[in-house]
């Protein structure tokens, strides 16, 4: 068994399907088939169920993918512990909300490289529930999500706060506003529980949603009045479309969010990582709004 197998067969795990492992890992779909037979032929053991709708584990599978993540994250410490020195360098992946990603990190990302220009950063956007899952999972080093995450395995920086506001096409009463259609960034928004909650206390039905794919598209598709929107007043700030949405403040209970960022706890961290750590801690990554 190679270290090579496990990663595809840890893809295949994951991704549920040969042929979207071989996208995310860069390979020929037909080598990746032949790897997971040759590994299934060599253990000899079935470890997963063909199905119609992909790859499903077997109770063998299951076990083996344990030990496959362990084998590897152990394998990555390994290169990194001979990568480590004093001088920032290598690999720096982080996840980031599309907000934090759009509005603040890339005046800090660009400032931190120009002091380590040797390190090779990379940025993953996505909702604070699919970064928690790219954290766990040890797709991305670190993520800046919305906060306080819950999970035993990961450690959180308090960063800074936003203040959600509403957005709308026209001016008018917050409780008229938040009767239009309400548009949301991709399935996983992580306002939405806060907008479940506020109209309820309004007394108001779910409404029509409309998700999007970018920030940018909701803020423009307000403009352009197809409904409204729960947003960090930041995202607004540093908006082309600023000037044709109407902005309106939540009562206080609904105001606040709180940005961490992550990382597991039992991560092994590289000089950059640490470095990037450092900063953090010293500074306020993102100014209070």
């Amino acid at each position: 068994m190679e270290s090579g197998e496990l990663k595809i067969f840890r893809a295949v795990a994951r991704e549920g399907s040969i042929s979207k492992a071989a996208r995310q890992l860069n390979y020929v779909q037909s080598n990746v088939t032949a790897r997971i037979h040759k590994l299934e032929t060599d253990l000899n053991i079935k470890l997963f169920h063909r199905t119609n709708r992909g790859m499903k584990l077997t109770a063998a599978g299951e076990n083996l993918l344990q030990y496959a993540d362990q084998v590897l994250s152990l394998l990555d410490e390994a290169e990194k512990s001979a990568q480590l020195n004093q001088h920032p360098k290598g690999p720096l992946r982080l996840g980031a909300l599309e907000t934090t990603a759009v509005t603040h990190l890339p005046e800090h990302a660009a400032s931190f490289l120009r002091r380590f220009p040797e390190v090779d950063l990379s940025v993953n956007t996505g909702d604070t529930h699919s970064l928690v899952r790219q954290v766990l999972d040890h797709k991305v080093d670190g993520a800046f999500v919305y906060g306080p995450v819950e999970y035993t395995d990961i450690k959180q920086i308090p960063v800074s706060r936003e203040e959600l506001v509403l957005i709308s096409p026209e001016e008018g009463a917050i409780e008229d506003m938040l009767r239009l259609p309400m548009l949301f960034f991709g399935t996983g928004c992580s306002h939405r529980d806060r907008v479940k909650r506020l109209l309820e206390e309004a007394g108001i039905q779910q409404q029509k949603i409309i998700e999007f794919g970018t920030l940018e598209a909701v803020i423009r598709g307000v403009s352009a009045g197809l409904g409204t929107a729960l947003l960090p007043k930041s995202a607004i700030t540093c908006s082309a479309y600023r000037q044709r949405v109407y902005v309106h403040q939540l009562p206080a209970s609904y105001q606040d969010m709180t940005i961490v960022f992550i990382y597991r706890k039992d991560f092994f961290m590289t000089s950059a990582f640490q470095k990037f750590i450092a900063e953090l801690n010293e500074t306020e990554f993102i100014p209070s709004v």
